[in-house]
């Protein structure tokens, strides 16, 4: 399981860009980091939004592949997210973890942390689509 989602996370330049990192694959949950950039912050200093978003969707996804068969792809529907707190930290964490898996569509949640993974930066909510051939 662990060697199918790190081949698909290694193809994505985005998460490249990011310098995201695949922490921990496990059924139903994904952990992924990002170490702290000025390239990645807001007029604030802090890491961008659109940073914490991207992490957390891919995390869901990849959660949702895991329960997925091997001939399965994913892709997102949909997703809303909550911005708790700046996201002021050396390191963001981030958790996917599947909510209910179905057939067709997935639910999961994410969640982005502080490096120490005690404060909740941001929650996701995310739809995700199984897809059972090659997406081009």
């Amino acid at each position: 399981m662990y060697d199918r989602i790190k081949q698909s996370f290694e193809k994505q330049g985005l998460m490249k860009t990011l310098k995201a990192q695949l922490v921990e694959v496990e059924e139903g949950q994904v952990k992924m980091s990002c170490e702290f950039s000025e390239s990645l912050t807001q007029q604030h200093g802090f890491f961008h939004a659109g940073v914490a978003t991207s992490i957390a969707d891919s995390a869901c996804g990849y959660a949702a592949l895991t329960m997925m068969p091997e001939n399965a792809e994913v892709l997102s529907v949909e997703f809303k997210v909550n911005f708790i707190k700046p996201a002021k930290t050396e390191k963001l964490i981030v958790i996917g973890k599947v909510l209910q898996s179905g057939r067709t569509l997935t639910v999961c949640e994410g969640y982005v942390y502080d490096c120490s993974e005690q404060k909740l930066i941001a929650k996701m909510t995310a739809t995700i689509i199984t897809v059972q051939h090659s997406i081009e």
